[in-house]
C-alpha cells in the first residue's frame, strides 16, 4: 500500500450483486481504503479524466488501483483499459481486470492493453468471496504502492 495514505480504490462494475462482494470483501482488510464504484466504462471514463459529474479533480481522489469488469455498458471495458493505458498521467495506476470471461481472446486483449492482473470470476458465491480475499491480501495488505 502507499506509505502511509489510504489505496484509493475505482471500482468499475455494472453488476451490482459483485460490486458488493468486491466491497464487503476489501473493508475487511482496514487498510483505509476508499472505493469509488461506478457502473459503466463511460462513467468510469469521466472520473478518471475530470468530465461530467467528476469535473473538479479537488474533489476526485486519483485511484491506487482500478478494478475493472470488461463486459460494461456505453464503453467496454477494454477500451477503458486503453484510454487509461494510453494516458501519460494514468499509465501507471495498476489496472486488475475482474470479468466473468474467460475467453482467451479478451484475456489476451488485455494482458495487450496493459492489464496487470486478469481475474475471471466465478459464478459460486463462496468461491468469489475466496478470489476477493485472496485478491485483498495480495493488493492491498503485501503489494507496495510508489507514492
Amino acid at each position: 500500500m502507499t506509505k502511509g495514505g489510504p489505496i484509493n480504490i475505482l471500482l468499475v462494475e455494472d453488476d451490482l450483486a459483485h460490486a458488493e462482494i468486491v466491497r464487503r470483501n476489501l473493508a475487511d482488510f482496514r487498510v483505509a481504503n476508499r472505493i469509488v464504484h461506478v457502473e459503466d466504462g463511460q462513467a468510469a471514463l469521466d472520473y478518471l479524466f475530470h468530465h461530467g459529474a467528476y469535473a473538479d479533480p479537488s474533489s476526485i481522489p486519483r485511484p491506487t488501483l482500478i478494478l475493472l469488469d470488461l463486459r460494461l455498458p456505453k464503453v467496454d471495458g477494454l477500451e477503458v483499459l486503453r484510454r487509461i493505458k494510453a494516458d501519460e498521467n494514468l499509465k501507471s495506476i495498476p489496472t486488475v481486470v475482474l470479468t466473468t470471461s474467460a475467453s482467451e481472446s479478451d484475456l489476451t486483449n488485455a494482458y495487450a492493453r496493459g492489464a496487470g492482473s486478469y481475474l475471471v470470476k466465478p459464478v459460486d458465491f463462496d468461491k468469489f468471496t475466496k478470489l476477493m480475499e485472496a485478491f485483498g491480501f495480495y493488493w492491498l495488505a503485501w503489494n507496495q504502492y510508489p507514492d
